[in-house]
């Protein structure tokens, strides 16, 4: 039997239980072999793999309509910007279209990862259970009230893992606790809820806001709605989407500092991420992307072309610690998920890592102990 060799990724820190350690790492194989080394020269750390909770597209590929292919040349275009673990997201469409794509996506989640890709964790529900008042690019004639039959047909069709609904509608609560007693992790978003309806849907069991602030009741100082009731509890974890489009940057500073240690970040990113300005669609409706911005026919927001990378970049241009901008790009939403298997960087863990330089720009990824591309 060959022995295994271990080698150095020539690091100055990595990121470790939501700090930066000194020293450099050593894999071996597919494993983390050890941390904490005599440090490399030079500034370039090693985190985690990123873990990125929304990618409804990614490289010109619409999650809703991509067959298997597809969805593979989108994990390892993922891969090389430093993810390596994702929730491939479904927003608001025909129940008939969803059930056709959690079809898909089982298929991609319980097949071997392909080589040099990000992997698919489980499927994010974005809808259809959300305000008619705040829909955004959700389309309205497939929106509706929470029906928890049709929920649990969609999952057991497809590994739903995450769901997003507006708890004041309807029946929202006992979907909520049933989708909780099943360990599916429920967040609250695209929601019109008042501070107390959105506190029952925490009792109730969701854990977590979809892009803070975004097609949700809106902060006021005796209406706090849903973000004011998200981030004065503790045992909520809040998403932001840091694209220098979705929010204003004191916006951003001021949840982080609100809700620092449990704050996600996410890219929320369509086809268009990756790509340059034009047309695209999301889940068949056409956005267009002008400057950066991914917009509906109203002009109204719709995703994002954000990578995750660049979001852990800009929340630090925003004067966010590296380290905690990186746990909430890694460590964070792998501890929303209960998941132990991603999103950490530890002794005997999986060599799912990436490499950046001082600017916290992507140098190198490891999938497996193998470097992307």
């Amino acid at each position: 039997m060959s022995e295994v060799r271990s080698r150095r990724l020539g690091v100055a820190a990595a990121l470790v239980e939501g700090r930066l350690l000194p020293g450099d790492v050593t894999v071996a194989g597919d494993r983390v072999e050890a941390v904490g080394l005599p440090p490399a020269p030079g500034g370039r750390v090693a985190a985690p793999g990123l873990v990125d909770l929304q990618v409804n597209g990614f490289a010109g590929v619409d999650v809703m309509t991509a067959g298997p292919d597809e969805l593979d040349h989108l994990a390892r275009e993922l891969a090389a910007h430093g993810v390596t673990a994702w929730l491939p997201t479904l927003v608001t469409a025909a129940p008939a279209s969803t059930r056709q794509a959690l079809s898909v996506l089982a298929g991609v989640v319980a097949a071997p990862r392909p080589d040099r890709a990000a992997r698919a964790l489980g499927v994010h529900l974005e809808g259809p259970f959300l305000s008619p008042q705040r829909l955004g690019t959700h389309q309205a004639e497939h929106r509706r009230d929470p029906d928890l039959p049709l929920l649990l047909g969609w999952c057991a069709a497809g590994p739903v893992v995450a769901v997003t609904l507006a708890p004041e509608l309807p029946g929202a609560l006992e979907v909520v606790r049933a989708l909780t007693e099943r360990g599916v992790l429920v967040s609250v978003g695209h929601s019109d809820a008042t501070a107390e309806q959105a506190h029952a849907g925490f009792d109730a069991g969701a854990r977590t806001v979809t892009h803070l602030f975004n097609a949700m009741s809106p902060l006021h100082h005796r209406a706090p709605g849903v973000a004011g009731a998200a981030l004065g509890r503790v045992d909520v974890t809040v998403q932001l989407v840091v694209d220098g489009h979705h929010l204003h940057d004191d916006t951003v500073r001021s949840a982080w500092a609100a809700a620092r240690g449990r704050t996600v970040l996410v890219s929320d990113a369509t086809a268009a991420a990756t790509r340059p300005d034009g047309a695209y669609t999301l889940a068949g409706v056409p956005v267009e992307v002008v400057a950066g911005a991914v917009r509906n026919g109203a002009g109204a927001l719709a995703g994002s072309a954000l990578t995750l990378d660049a979001a852990v970049r800009n929340a630090v241009a925003l004067g966010i610690d590296p380290a905690q901008a990186l746990a909430a790009a890694s460590e964070v939403p792998a501890r929303l998920l209960g998941r132990t298997d991603v999103g950490r960087l530890h002794p005997g863990g999986p060599a799912d890592l990436v490499v950046l330089d001082d600017a916290l720009g992507v140098d190198t990824v490891l999938v497996d102990g193998v470097p992307v591309s």
